[in-house]
């Protein structure tokens, strides 16, 4: 080799390395992109596990357990076989917020009049081992709803409670 040919040698030492670096970094921005960008589909998980995502934000306060509502809903097993709706009761049905089964009292405290919403309970915060008889929610089935909180109405449970002494 001449000496001219050493000295036009290019170093291309760590090069290669860089740049597969710098690629890497790129392709892991994107997914962590892509993956923030979802986070609203995929909604809040409590610390109990009830999923609950927003779909169109309602307005006002919050529902409190002692809140009666009146809501539209329609429950799904996890295969998608509807169990119950409010269409087959005649339309919206009123329910008091904290006498309902645990994980639908958790997500109505997370909702507003006028909001949609989609839930999803975990078997144990439903009927667990034991659904109502009859029913065709087999033991242990987790549950899914959407839900349209058409109005609150607050303080409802203790409208009917015996005055305090």
């Amino acid at each position: 080799m001449s000496v001219s040919e050493a000295a036009k040698r290019p170093e291309h030492r760590g090069r290669t390395l860089r740049l597969l670096i710098a690629f890497l970094l790129v392709i892991a921005a994107g997914i962590g992109l892509a993956w923030a960008g979802t986070n609203p589909l995929r909604g809040e998980t409590t610390e109990s596990g009830v999923r609950i995502r927003t779909v169109e934000k309602g307005e006002g306060p919050f529902v409190q357990p002692v809140d009666g509502v009146l809501v539209e809903y329609e429950g799904r097993l996890a295969d998608g076989t509807v169990f119950d709706d409010t269409a087959r009761h005649g339309g919206p049905q009123p329910m008091i917020a904290g006498q309902v089964i645990p994980g639908f009292a958790e997500a109505l405290t997370k909702m507003q009049k006028g909001g949609r919403y989609k839930i999803r309970i975990p078997s144990q915060l439903a009927y667990g081992a034991t659904p109502p008889a009859g029913a065709p929610i087999p033991p242990n089935a987790d549950l899914e709803f959407d839900v349209h909180v058409v109005q609150i109405v607050p303080d409802a449970a203790l409208m009917g409670a015996p005055p305090q002494q």
